[in-house]
């Protein structure tokens, strides 16, 4: 028989394991609950009764977290004309066209994010067997795929994920 904490002990008296809590209720409870001396993390977990081999109950989607996730991000943005202008001022790591693709296409991937332009995309569908299995491929259901290149750019830096 396992014993227990007097953490433990202390966070059953706090909590009742029979009822369903809300997530304001849970909160609360965790921020009244024993703290311990190192930095704790909250798990969430969902059941969504949705069936992957379905196509149409695929969960997939971005969510941009309001305080970023801690780690720096280098961007880079495939376009042309103005677009390149605008990336470069919303502070896009690398900005280019064709010379970067023949530079990816030669091995270069110091890179986090790729973000192109719709207008690029035929070029870029070249890197699809460099890019793809690294996850690095543009997408427009996630984002990567866009005219405003200066908000994706931001969303990208800021601590925008994917699920």
């Amino acid at each position: 028989m396992t014993r227990l904490t007097k953490r433990t002990k202390e966070f059953k008296k706090i909590v009742d394991e029979d009822k369903d809590y809300s997530i304001e209720e849970a909160i609360a409870l965790l921020k009244k609950a024993p703290h311990a001396k190192f930095d704790e993390t909250v798990e969430l977990s969902f059941k969504l009764n949705a069936d992957s081999k379905q196509s149409d109950q695929m969960v997939r989607g971005t969510v941009i977290l309001p305080n970023g996730t801690g780690k720096v991000v280098k961007v880079l943005v495939l376009c042309k004309g103005e677009g390149a202008n605008s990336a470069k001022e919303a502070g896009a790591d690398y900005v280019g066209g064709a010379d970067l693709i023949s530079k990816i296409a030669s091995g270069w991937i110091d890179f986090d994010v790729v973000i192109s332009a719709p207008e690029m995309m035929r070029e870029v569908g070249k890197l699809g067997r460099i890019l793809g299995p690294r996850g690095l491929m543009p997408n427009p259901k996630t984002g990567t795929i866009t005219n405003d290149l200066a908000r994706g750019v931001k969303e990208a830096k800021g601590g925008k994920i994917e699920f």
